[in-house]
């Protein structure tokens, strides 16, 4: 290979083995360059049985679709490992990643594909039925549930924005806001569109085998629904953009320009942690955009060495 680098220096690292840092790979694999991902292994989806809304991938499963990506790496030498980055600290020649026992690696660039976890409902009931009929995106399993019973559950803008564009997959939506108050312009557009509104506390939810069935409220009795879609906020699954200097967005996201590059030198962020569409298939095409980024930055640091040692010595 043709590119220089510090000696026992990766040209990136990446963090983060979900679609953004696994496509980033591919890419920057496909130019040929040194490459090591870390992935711990948790992740946002875990408890999605399918994916949806990936071309040509549609309905995978996302074990298999991790699996299929992995085994396509291994054509371009990237390097995978399956453990937790600690920290990431920069230097004058690029960055160190922490890991555990003592140990590090160094990289000239550095790509945080961590991702983001979200504040699941703290309903009883709710764990058995996650992913499987309670949901927090109905681009991504909306379709699954069309002309069924629907719920949509949170609280403010957000919850009534979710009711609303619920009502393309079912006539039949409700919102429980769970002790929320709803303002009265709110009211009268969800009562036009015939949507109820229950803003008594929730009491469970019930169901059988990881299907909804019932939701109990307090004074109302059980409502009978098939799903539920939360609105509830996330949080940033790793903090280590922040503690290099990473601004913030109004989101609490990673504020990064159009080509995934944050005001941090070298560190790049893709996926969930800083994008206002959180899919698997805009992920993979922030990793990608960010890899291309990356490669261009290093063949530009490249590029200006080699006019440096090509200038003529005083002297000579």
């Amino acid at each position: 290979m043709g590119a220089r680098r510090t000696p026992g220096a990766y040209d990136a690292v990446i963090v983060g083995g979900g679609p953004a840092g696994l496509s980033a790979a591919l890419v920057l694999g496909r130019a040929r360059r040194r490459v090591l991902l870390f992935d711990h292994g948790r992740y946002r989806n875990a408890a999605t049985r399918r994916m949806h809304g990936y071309l040509t991938r549609d309905g995978i499963r996302p074990p298999s679709f991790r699996a299929i990506a992995r085994r396509e790496l291994e054509a371009y030498g990237v390097e995978i490992r399956s453990e937790e980055v600690l920290d990431v600290r920069r230097g004058r020649a690029g960055f160190r990643v922490v890991l555990p026992r003592r140990r590090s690696v160094r990289s000239t660039m550095l790509l945080l594909a961590t991702g983001v976890v979200d504040r699941i409902p703290a309903i009883p009931g709710i764990e058995p039925l996650y992913g499987a009929s309670v949901h927090h995106c109905p681009y991504c399993d909306g379709w699954e549930w069309r002309d069924r019973r629907l719920a949509a559950y949170g609280r403010g803008k957000n919850a009534v924005a979710l009711a609303h564009s619920l009502k393309g997959w079912s006539a039949d939506v409700m919102l429980l806001t769970d002790g929320g108050r709803v303002g009265p312009n709110d009211l009268r557009e969800l009562t036009a569109r015939g949507i109820p509104v229950v803003t008594r506390r929730i009491l469970r939810l019930q169901g059988t085998a990881g299907m909804l069935r019932r939701i109990h409220v307090h004074g109302v009795g059980p409502l009978e629904r098939d799903a539920l879609f939360f609105s509830t906020a996330n949080d940033q699954s790793c903090e280590i953009g922040f503690r290099l200097g990473c601004r913030a967005t109004a989101q609490s996201s990673i504020w990064t320009n159009r080509r995934e590059g944050t005001n941090v030198p070298g560190v790049y962020v893709a996926g969930d942690a800083s994008s206002d569409i959180q899919s698997v298939i805009v992920a993979a095409a922030e990793g990608a955009k960010a890899a291309v980024a990356i490669n261009k930055e290093l063949l530009s640091r490249e590029r200006a060495a080699a006019r440096e040692r090509s200038r003529p010595r005083r002297g000579m």
